[in-house]
């Protein structure tokens, strides 16, 4: 086993920082503790509306009216949660949100084919008729059904396309435009709701579902649209420069106007489109990959993919579009304390910026399969050069010598990890490696940071 060293000094001088991370728990309180509430004021909305419940077919027919209240809250909370509030990506951060997401959708699913049956059986007990009858008839019969019918459908498709197993074997840009369908399929499912919905007999209860999905549609068309939209006009981001870090990475820089206005924190990303044939049709997140500066962004690039492989003959000029920045991977996180960065392959690129700007005493390290895997480390080698700071790299191939990703390795060469902050960048398999080391190795769960670009 090998790995290279750079010298250990402990960097003068003490940052405040922080001071949000009190606050981002507390946000991510209030926002589950008002998301819950929000589900009993559904309950307390059907046990308002109904008087009794009788026989087996009033017990099927209340338990569909339940599930398809929840079903209904469940779907505005989904869709929030992809609006990409600043407030909220800030706070409780995106690799939160995308679990909190990811938790949602399995809930809609489940609530929503719940009310399905339910609710059909209960008719069928009162119709004296079998259920696959009275269900043709509900479909084809009752108000906004076949509409309703057309979004369960789309919603079971997506959570197909979501499932890990089909995720892995889905491109990036093709599992993306299927999530999208989410919309479709909530926009489909609503008119079902007032229409045949008896909790909705009250013009209050009406009108709160209204204000409820009609807010989930402002934060969407708002967050999603019109700011990335401002960001474009205002900025007008260009391509300044394609440069190849190794054989499959390149790294690119982005230029444009009023650039010093961009509030870029280290550790964050954007959703970038290059508006160049092949590419203008998807957004894809790539992290900051340089201290920004006021004039100029970088993002650096791995060939895992057709978008992300043609990126390296874009040519200078090209216009981009930018949603962002997104993400909570920064300096806030650490309240204070000295950082422990782990990264994998391409993973490197929000660390490399953190281990230049994070305050205290920070050591990366950094795995990689080959030792040109192991990308931007002249530019890491001189951070840790200029401030003392320790960087261990381990590769795999062809030497044959590696640092085992386990407890024992990480306290070997940082005695002090389980006091540390750590924060994490690589493929989901090397995070859920690292995430069970740090713990083993004593680190509390709550100090253990990493994001997803799932949203």
């Amino acid at each position: 086993m090998s790995t290279e060293v750079a010298r250990t000094v402990r960097p003068g001088g003490r940052h405040r920082v922080g001071r949000t991370a009190g606050s981002g728990i507390a946000v991510m309180v209030a926002v589950q503790a008002l998301i819950w509430t929000g589900a009993a004021t559904v309950l307390g909305l059907w046990w308002v509306d109904t008087a009794s419940v009788v026989g087996p077919a009033g017990w099927f027919t209340g338990a569909g009216r339940i599930t398809g209240l929840l079903a209904g809250y469940a779907c505005a909370v989904l869709v929030i949660l992809m609006a990409r509030a600043p407030l909220l990506d800030r706070t409780v951060g995106t690799d939160r949100l995308a679990r909190w997401h990811a938790a949602a959708g399995r809930y809609t699913i489940g609530l929503t084919l719940a009310h399905a049956v339910l609710i059909v059986e209960g008719y069928a007990l009162t119709g004296r008729t079998d259920p696959v009858t009275e269900g043709v008839r509900v479909v084809l019969h009752y108000p906004d059904m076949l509409k309703a019918t057309a979004g369960l459908l789309l919603l079971l498709v997506t959570a197909v396309a979501s499932a890990r197993a089909a995720r892995r074997r889905l491109s990036h840009e093709t599992w993306y435009y299927l999530h999208l369908l989410t919309y479709a399929a909530v926009f489909l499912a609503f008119g079902h709701q007032i229409t045949n919905g008896a909790d909705f007999d009250r013009p209050a209860a009406r009108i709160a579902w209204y204000v409820l999905y009609v807010g989930a549609a402002a934060l969407i068309v708002w967050f999603r649209v019109l700011t990335p939209l401002r960001l474009s006009r205002r900025h007008r981001l260009r391509v300044a420069a394609v440069r190849r870090e190794a054989p499959d990475v390149v790294s690119v820089l982005v230029t444009g106007e009023r650039m010093d206005e961009l509030t870029v924190r280290p550790g964050q990303f954007f959703r970038w489109r290059f508006l160049s044939p092949g590419l203008w049709w998807t957004a894809s997140p790539y992290s900051v990959s340089a201290v920004p500066d006021g004039r100029s962004l970088r993002i650096t690039v791995k060939a895992l993919g057709g978008h992300s492989a043609a990126l390296a003959a874009l040519r200078p000029g090209t216009r981009v579009w930018a949603e962002g920045p997104y993400g909570a991977l920064t300096a806030d996180r650490s309240a204070g304390r000295p950082a422990l960065l782990l990264a994998a392959g391409v993973g490197i690129t929000p660390l490399r910026v953190l281990f230049e700007t994070l305050p205290e005493d920070p050591v990366l390290i950094h795995w990689a399969r080959r030792p040109e895997d192991l990308v931007l480390r002249h530019e890491i080698d001189t951070v840790a050069a200029r401030r003392g700071a320790r960087v261990y790299y381990s590769v795999s191939h062809p030497a044959g010598y590696r640092l085992a990703l386990d407890a024992e390795t990480l306290r070997g060469l940082v005695p002090d990890v389980a006091r540390r902050v750590c924060y994490l960048c690589g493929p989901p398999d090397w995070t859920s490696a690292a995430q069970a080391a740090l713990r083993a190795a004593g680190v509390p769960a709550h100090r253990i940071h990493h994001e997803s670009f799932a949203l």
